[in-house]
């Protein structure tokens, strides 16, 4: 039913439940799991021109240190890549590069914690991408051992 799985992360604290149950999904259907991290270029775009180059290599390396965790938690091996795009569009991108069946998500990241319900990036993935896209949110107490309950 499902075969490739694409786990968009940017390594936040509240996309660590998302990974988790990604890779139990993917766990549960024996699916291949690419982690994903998007060097956001409009980052970059708008950082001082004579400091771009050190900051997208300052990027990069947090990319490679973010999906290098994910194989560390997963029982299985793990395909792992660092794009530069603006987020949405490569990780529908990537999806449809690798066929993927699903990608899952948080749905508050690094730019995304004030936002209410769902991320800004969540939801253009959402809305854009060609496969299902499984969202996952973060426990209200933080990833571990939280409620879902609202509070009073």
């Amino acid at each position: 039913m499902f075969d490739t799985l694409v786990i968009a992360t940017d390594g936040s604290e509240s996309v660590q439940r998302a990974v988790d149950v990604a890779l139990d999904f993917a766990e549960r259907f024996d699916a291949d799991v690419h982690a994903l991290f998007v060097v956001d270029e409009g980052q970059i775009e708008s950082s001082p021109e004579n400091g771009r180059e050190h900051l997208r290599a300052g990027l990069d390396t947090d990319g490679e240190n973010v999906v290098a965790a994910v194989p560390t938690r997963a029982e299985s091996s793990v395909t792992t890549a660092v794009r530069e795009g603006r987020p949405a569009a490569a990780i529908s991108d990537y999806a449809g590069e690798f066929d993927a069946d699903v990608v899952e998500t948080g749905t508050r990241g690094r730019h995304g914690e004030n936002r209410y319900l769902i991320g800004g990036v969540a939801e253009s993935v959402v809305r854009r991408c060609p496969v299902p896209v499984l969202t996952v949110r973060q426990l209200e107490n933080g990833a571990d051992g939280g409620t879902d309950a609202p509070a009073a």
